[in-house]
């Protein structure tokens, strides 16, 4: 029985190992294989798809490429929008804004992670015109290029207008029509650039700057018709935004109808409903101005009727006075004031020349008096004779001078060392240039220097011979 068994067990495993045997191989992926195969099936299935849903994580990168994830309440996937397909964008993905995305869907091979490449972004409710619209009107409400603090007043009296716009429309024929009836005189610069299409907006920035440099005009005038949004939107644009706040000059905008508003219209520092409306605000000012004349001319005759008044009132009241009704008298009073007046003054003026006279008299006899010439002698010969002795008091100082000197000069050329020098004496100095008195100051070998009349030895010690006292 145990034989039996064996053989069936042996008999078993044989099977198996030949039906083992004849299974077909199985094939093992790398990563990247797998990868690349998932790729490619995705990219084959989902070349041109549409996926609506919630953008979150909005990131722009340096490259100006951005990064997000859309999602809805079960899912999300991740996206990328490169460069070049948001050249055509008006509007900016942000976080929470509900959008369509068409695009294609491929792996991101270095992290497995399958996303959508986007081609077109549509936002959900709202035109892609009307979000851009209201994100740049957000962002420059933020810097505060709406505030009224930086609005600049309009000039009272502009002598020089400039109006941007496109010269071949009605609004430049309605506007020159208004300000050339109520002005003139006016100086009247039109600025001719393109207000809808590609390029339109650098236009605008350009005629802007033209005035901001040159300072051709005190106001300058930005309007253009009525149109679709599509048709203002180069007024939408954010370099036209800046363009006007750098603007030196005020800026009036007049852009469209009375129910259509810009972001021109915002930073301006005067909107108007119509371009009708931007010339009549311009004209405005000169009315005020000539209103405000008026107001002053009937301010100032009133003024002076009433002065008028006033003084014929004070005129009647002095003449009721004594002093009006005898003029003459009055007169006479002071005339005869003015006559003792000048005879106390001539009398005064009299008395004071007729002391001054005697003062001068007295004075004139003194001097006459006075010999001056023999004072003059006098003093010349006490300056002679001072000079006189003070040149033999010098001699003598000098002569004493030179004699102390001569003894002193002797007494040295005694005492001189280069005197004993001279008759074959030296003095002999050690290193140290300390003189040598003594053979015990220096030792063999050492340096010692001699100074004779003429000249200086130097020499090394080979003997030498101590000497007692």
């Amino acid at each position: 029985m145990t034989s039996l068994r064996n053989r069936a067990i042996l008999s078993e495993a044989r099977m198996n190992q030949l039906q083992f045997n004849l299974q077909p191989e199985r094939r093992v992926y790398t990563v990247s294989d797998l990868t690349v195969r998932i790729r490619d099936l995705l990219a084959k299935n989902f070349t041109d798809i549409s996926v609506h849903g919630e953008i979150s994580n909005c990131r722009e990168a340096q490259s100006g490429h951005c990064y997000f994830t859309l999602k809805d309440e079960r899912a999300q996937v991740r996206c990328v929008l490169f460069k070049q397909q948001r050249r055509g964008m008006k509007f900016r993905p942000e976080d929470g804004l509900q959008v369509t995305v068409r695009g294609s869907i491929s792996v991101y091979e270095s992290r497995g992670e399958y996303q959508i490449y986007v081609e077109a972004l549509e936002p959900a409710g709202l035109g892609a015109l009307q979000l851009a619209f209201e994100q740049l009107k957000k962002k420059l409400e933020a810097e505060g290029l709406f505030a009224a603090e930086r609005k600049k007043p309009l000039p009272l009296l502009p002598n020089r207008i400039g109006v941007i716009t496109s010269p071949r429309g009605a609004a430049v024929r309605d506007v020159v029509r208004i300000l050339t009836r109520r002005f003139p005189d006016v100086h009247l610069t039109v600025y001719p650039v393109r207000v809808q299409g590609d390029g339109a907006a650098e236009e605008i920035v350009e005629a802007l700057r033209h005035f901001h440099k040159k300072h051709t005009a005190d106001v300058v005038l930005l309007v253009r018709g009525g149109g679709s949004m599509e048709d203002l939107w180069a007024f939408n644009e954010e370099i036209v935004a800046r363009a006007i706040a750098d603007c030196v000059i005020p800026v009036i905008s007049g852009v469209g109808h009375e129910t259509d508003f810009t972001i021109a219209d915002f930073v301006a520092d005067v909107r108007a409903s119509t371009p009708s409306a931007a010339a009549e605000i311009v004209v405005q000012t000169r009315r005020e101005f000539d209103k405000h004349l008026a107001d002053l001319r009937n301010t100032l005759e009133g003024l002076i009727r009433y002065r008028m008044m006033g003084l014929s009132r004070r005129v009647h009241e002095l003449a009721g006075r004594r002093g009006f009704r005898r003029p003459l008298d009055l007169l006479r009073q002071q005339r005869q004031r003015a006559d003792e007046f000048t005879s106390r003054l001539s009398s005064g003026l009299r008395a004071r020349l007729e002391r001054s006279r005697k003062r001068f008299a007295v004075a004139q006899l003194r001097v006459m008096s006075v010999d001056f010439r023999a004072r003059i002698a006098a003093l010349r010969i006490r300056l002679q004779k001072r000079s006189h002795d003070l040149g033999v008091l010098s001699e003598r100082q000098l002569r004493l001078k030179r004699e102390h000197w001569q003894r002193l000069s002797l007494q040295l050329q005694e005492r001189s060392p280069l005197g004993v020098l001279e008759r074959g004496y030296a003095i002999a100095t050690d290193a140290a240039g300390n003189v040598l008195r003594d053979a015990a100051q220096v030792a063999i070998g050492h340096k010692v220097s001699v100074q004779l009349h003429r000249g200086r030895l130097r020499t090394v010690v080979e003997d030498k011979v101590n000497q007692s006292s």
